[in-house]
């Protein structure tokens, strides 16, 4: 049994495909398949089921992708510690962020880190917020960049680095182009907002059903930008949370019982941290966060 093999079995999982696996890994999908059969030879179980669209554990699977886990974790910490008996911080970081990031001092954040710590692998996942808490409890991000609201996930901790209220952009002269607005003054009008897993769509969702309205949406899109855009030639009213009204051309304006705030944190695993893990941490929420 060799260590890539499990690391192969664990990627395909992680990501669905063989091809999106291998993609990860910069190796031929074929080598991936091979490798894999060669494990489950050697094992003397089947541990994927191919037969459907959708590839599946068996319940031999099931029992070894855990253990296959753990096993690669072990590894990369016995790297780790000897990587910090060197003069450079070495490793491996898994960064997910949310869908259509463009956040300015996240961005300079990482780039830094490339120029500064040669030494450092990072890849970066974008996905939704729900999907990426999930992914870090599964270990296979070791950090994320999420927008949500309420708590997060049990198993992870969490540094808020924006906690603001969610507000409605119109265009100057709208109908609702006013000094303050309520959740029910929206009825009758088309409602754009993030796709549902975002902060902001579950700060608006959560705001609406506390005062018992319904919570619709008649477009959704994973960028904000995207509805802005669409708010400026006249589609619907925008919600958003205030950081996402500056540079339009929009007027934005506070809804005065939306109870439910929207916020962005970087979330990791409970426990201790590796040193590239931390000193990346340590960089985006200087940035993120600045005094």
């Amino acid at each position: 049994m060799e260590i890539h093999q499990l690391r192969y079995f664990a990627a395909i999982m992680d990501e669905g495909t063989f091809t999106a696996a291998a993609q990860r890994l910069h190796v031929s999908q074929s080598g991936i398949s091979t490798q894999v059969a060669k494990l489950e030879a050697e094992l003397g179980q089947q541990l994927l089921d191919r037969s459907g669209r959708q590839i599946r554990l068996t319940p031999a699977g099931e029992a070894v992708l855990p253990l296959a886990k753990n096993a690669l974790a072990t590894l990369e910490a016995i790297q780790h510690t000897a990587a910090e008996f060197g003069n450079a911080v070495r490793g491996r970081i898994r960064l997910g962020m949310i869908m259509g990031c463009s956040i300015p001092p996240f961005l300079d954040a990482v780039a830094d880190l490339g120029r500064t710590h040669p030494g450092i692998e990072l890849s970066l996942h974008e996905d939704h917020s729900d999907e990426l808490q999930t992914r870090v409890l599964s270990s296979s991000l070791d950090l994320a960049l999420i927008g949500y609201a309420g708590d997060v996930a049990p198993g992870l901790e969490v540094s808020v680095v924006l906690d603001e209220p969610i507000t409605t952009l119109v265009p100057v002269g709208h109908p609702l182009d006013r000094a303050e607005l309520r959740l029910a003054d929206l009825r009758g009008h088309k409602i754009l907002c993030l796709s549902p897993g975002t902060g902001i769509r579950s700060a608006y969702e959560d705001s609406c059903r506390r005062i018992g309205l319904d919570p619709r949406v008649d477009i959704d899109a994973s960028s904000p930008a995207t509805l802005l855009h669409l708010a400026e030639r006249g589609a619907g009213v925008a919600v958003l949370s205030s950081s996402s009204t500056q540079g339009t051309g929009l007027r934005s304006i506070p809804l005065a019982d939306a109870a439910t705030h929207a916020r962005l944190g970087l979330i990791a695993r409970r426990g201790q941290h590796f040193p590239a893990v931390q000193l990346l941490r340590t960089k985006l929420l200087s940035a993120l966060r600045p005094e």
